[in-house]
This record gives C-alpha cells, structure tokens and sequence, in this order.
C-alpha cells in the first residue's frame, strides 16, 4: 500500500467489493439523511451508530482504528462543548455550572451529527482507495477539472509532508531545539522554503505536462466498470433505511 492511499485498509469484505461509485452515493444520501433527523430524536442517532458499527464489523476495521482517525473532529467537539454557554435560553443547572438548554440541543445537535458524518467518510476510505474514489467521481460525471485538481492535491500534499519531515530531521541533526522561542524564525524560513519549492515543482509538472501535449484532460485509467443492481441495491439499503427512519422522525416531531 502506498502512502498515497491514506486511510485505505486492504480487504476483501463485501464492501471492499463494492463499486466506488455506489459507495460515494451512499455516503451522500446516508450524510442527507442524518442532517435531516431532528435532534431531538436521540433513538435514532442511536440506531445509525449502530448500522456504522456493523458495517465497520462487516468491513474488518477495528474500534481502535475508528477512535483514533475520528480525532479530526475535535474543533467540533470544543464547539459543541461551548454551544451550551454561549446560546441564549432557558437555563438548566449541571452541578456547579449553568447551562442553556437550547445551546445544549444545539451541542448535541452538532456533536452527533458531525460523529457519524466522520464515520462514514472513514467507512468509505477504509473500503476504497484514492484513486478508487477518484475513479468513482469520474464515474459519477463530476467535472474532470475537479478530479484532476483532487489528484494532484492528494499526491503533492503527501510530497509536501514528506518533505517537511526530512527538513525538520536535518534540523535536529543539526542540535535544533524547536521548544525555544527564538528558534521560531528558523522554523518559519523553513516553511517558507518549502512553499518556494511547491511553487517552483508545480511550474515544472505544469511546463512538463504542456510539452506532452496536455489538453486539459488526463490520460488516467479512472473508468470502473458500470455497477450491477445487486451492489446499488446492497449499497443504498442502508442510507434508504436511514432515510425512512429521518422521515418518521420528522414526521412524529
């Protein structure tokens, strides 16, 4: 596996076997349906943890994995932590401290929905590769512009990274201590050197690509194979589920 797959964990579960397309639909229409639950149906944020949980289950991904990535999440989670003392409305008393009932909705409302965003966006790039994505979008008609921009993005963002950390092992070979203050302007020079040269390989991709005859499309192989209605059907049984239970709720609200 190459760093370029990111998140991708190598499998051959049944979602593995899916078609990349049928899986990014599925995450579109599972996201909808969860923003479109009221918040006050906490069952039903209950029952779609526990379909991402089974299909985590299903895919061989362990908990440990999960927990660990879904960290991307905190800036949401100090947010929502916040919302309960910056909203205004009727209060409630949490021990020593006074809260506002609808900052507390509020809270919840970000914090779940914002969790199971996350898992699934995990599930899916735990099951599909980069370029199975890619692949999957280009399927789906998005605009080739985007795919490319995405693409390069992923591939120079990992050079860039990589970069950045041989850079900073040469400093500390060199008796660099980046916990002192003064030491900041190094650091600083230093990045600015590594946005000099992403400038600079990106004019030399872009003048190599022209003088191989670039059109503005791509010559990759991103085509898979069209998916049957077995997959769709397996694929969208899950968000379909979601959905109706989105429904009733909204319904019963």
């Amino acid at each position: 596996m190459s760093l370029a797959d990111g998140l991708f964990r190598p499998g051959d579960s049944p979602l593995h076997r899916l078609r990349p397309q049928v899986k990014i639909t599925a995450l579109l229409a599972f996201t909808c349906a969860v923003a479109a639950t009221p918040r006050e149906a906490v069952w039903a944020f209950g029952v779609y943890a526990l379909l991402l949980a089974g299909l985590f289950a299903l895919a061989r991904v362990p908990a440990s994995w999960v927990l660990t990535r879904s960290l991307v999440e905190s800036p949401f989670l100090v947010l929502a932590l916040a919302f309960p003392f910056m909203v205004e409305g009727p209060e409630v008393s949490l021990g020593f401290l006074t809260a506002s009932t609808t900052g507390l909705w509020a809270g919840w409302n970000l914090l779940v929905k914002a969790t199971l965003g996350v898992w699934a966006a995990l599930l899916l790039s735990a099951t599909t590769p980069v370029a199975g994505v890619l692949a999957g979008l280009s399927r789906l008609r998005c605009p080739e512009i985007l795919l490319q921009i995405t693409a390069f993005a992923i591939r120079y963002a990992h050079l860039t990274v990589a970069e950045v950390t041989q850079m900073r092992l040469a400093r500390l070979a060199r008796c660099d201590d980046p916990r002192f203050l003064w030491q900041a302007g190094a650091l600083a020079r230093g990045l600015g050197v590594v946005f000099i040269r992403s400038f600079e390989r990106g004019e030399r991709v872009w003048q190599s690509m022209a003088a191989r005859g670039y059109t503005g499309r791509l010559p990759l192989e991103v085509g898979p194979a069209a998916a049957s209605a077995r997959q769709w059907t397996a694929a969208l049984s899950v968000p379909l589920l979601v959905a109706a239970i989105a429904a009733y709720t909204a319904v019963i609200a």
